[in-house]
């Protein structure tokens, strides 16, 4: 029998009174992350002889405890490495990394935590910091619980790596938990897709559609179709007016600097005030909520979760970029600058991701591509049976999408 491969799940937990001996650890952590890191960019990869050449003088430099200084190497590893395939791919053109902000890793034996009387889950940590053992107090909240109950369970497990980090002037304790999907038998098939302003689903039992009786009346076989309202559009509309009245008041209040001294155009946009005021935008956040509320609704249960394959880029495909990245089916090209802004701001793929991320803790999710997604089952040379969304035949559910069946049907 396969072995259940378990899923991670990380949760942040507030630090109390974190101890000063932490910014110091930071901006040396920093150094080294970003030392290898432009090695590892210049060179491609990091020797093992050069590896422990640089882990003595940075134990000469940095007094910090030999695993800090181990983990820092490693995260550089990483970062040098994920800079030179960015720079591949040309999402940057960087000539060397930048490291501004770091997480601390603290391993297995660099970090532990004290339960209080009375208490079933960890209220202190306790550190290895220079000069000594640092004992720390957290704030557990409900999602902190909700996993340290798993673990109570034997239904998850804590992993022994963990992460300290500072966000806004405040310290976190991130714990990583090893949950076990739940083993539950899919007990209906749901079918999703994604438009602008909301998201269609339908299920259907698949206890209905294979027992007999579903041969002759086929009204066990119609599923529950729905509309998940998300309002992208309306997202995208509201803050790119949001960011073009600041465009504005920056334009009229800087009349001059539209040019610098070499006679160069220059961009508002780039400008720093600019800059902090989208950072304080809550636009992503709404995104992410919206899109975690579709992922909860899609695999509220065990079920068979079934949707078309979007590809690497769906949105260059609707507006018919041109080039390789274009998809054949893209007829003509959008030239409506609002409409090509709100098809960028919709999250295709992330949504699906949320989706399959967050069935993995009960239920497979099967994808089918937009060429596959035909009217014939895939085991049976037979016409499957059409429903709103989810075709099923043989007992095998085969997904189309929603604007094919809507057309059809």
């Amino acid at each position: 029998m396969e072995s259940v491969r378990s899923v991670r799940r990380a949760v942040a937990v507030e630090v109390e009174s974190p101890p000063p001996e932490l910014s110091a650890v930071e901006e040396a952590y920093r150094r080294i992350v970003e030392g290898i890191a432009v090695y590892v960019a210049e060179r491609g990869t990091l020797e093992r002889e050069k590896y422990s050449e640089l882990y003595r003088r940075f134990r000469e430099l940095y007094p910090l405890p030999a695993q800090l200084i181990q983990q820092a190497m490693n995260q550089g590893i990483e970062v040098g490495k994920s800079f030179l395939e960015a720079k591949r791919s040309g999402r940057t053109h960087k000539p060397r990394p930048e490291v501004r902000h770091v997480a601390i890793r603290f391993a297995k034996d660099s970090w532990s935590y004290k339960k209080a009387v009375g208490s079933a889950a960890p209220v202190r940590l306790a550190l290895s910091l220079p000069g000594g053992r640092r004992e720390v107090w957290i704030k557990p909240h409900r999602r902190f619980w909700l996993y340290w109950w798993k673990v109570l369970r034997k239904e998850a497990e804590l992993a022994s790596t963990l992460i300290v980090k500072r966000r806004r002037g405040r310290w976190y304790a991130i714990f990583a938990f090893d949950v076990q999907p739940r083993g539950e038998p899919p007990a209906e098939a749901a079918a999703f897709d994604v438009n602008e302003n909301s998201v269609a689903v339908a299920r259907a039992s698949l206890l209905s559609t294979v027992d007999r009786v579903a041969s002759w009346n086929r009204q066990y076989i119609n599923p529950a179709v729905y509309s998940v309202r998300t309002d992208f559009d309306r997202l995208a509309k509201r803050y790119e007016a949001v960011r073009s009245a600041k465009l504005e008041e920056l334009r009229r209040r800087y009349p001059f600097a539209g040019r610098d001294g070499e006679e160069r155009a220059q961009n508002v946009a780039d400008a720093r005030e600019f800059r902090r005021f989208v950072r304080r935008l809550r636009e992503r956040r709404r995104k992410d909520a919206r899109v975690k509320q579709v992922a909860r609704e899609v695999a509220r249960s065990p079920a068979v979760i079934i949707t078309e394959d979007l590809g690497e880029n769906p949105q260059e495909g609707m507006i018919g970029v041109k080039g390789k990245k274009a998809e054949k089916s893209a007829k003509k090209k959008v030239k409506r600058k609002e409409l090509r802004h709100r098809i960028k701001q919709i999250p295709f793929r992330k949504l699906v991701r949320a989706v399959e991320d967050k069935a993995a803790e009960a239920a497979p999710r099967f994808s089918t591509s937009r060429r596959t997604a035909t009217a014939r089952c895939v085991q049976s040379t037979s016409p499957s049976l059409r429903t709103a969304a989810v075709g099923i035949r043989c007992g095998v559910p085969t997904a189309t999408p929603w604007t094919e069946t809507r057309r059809r049907c």
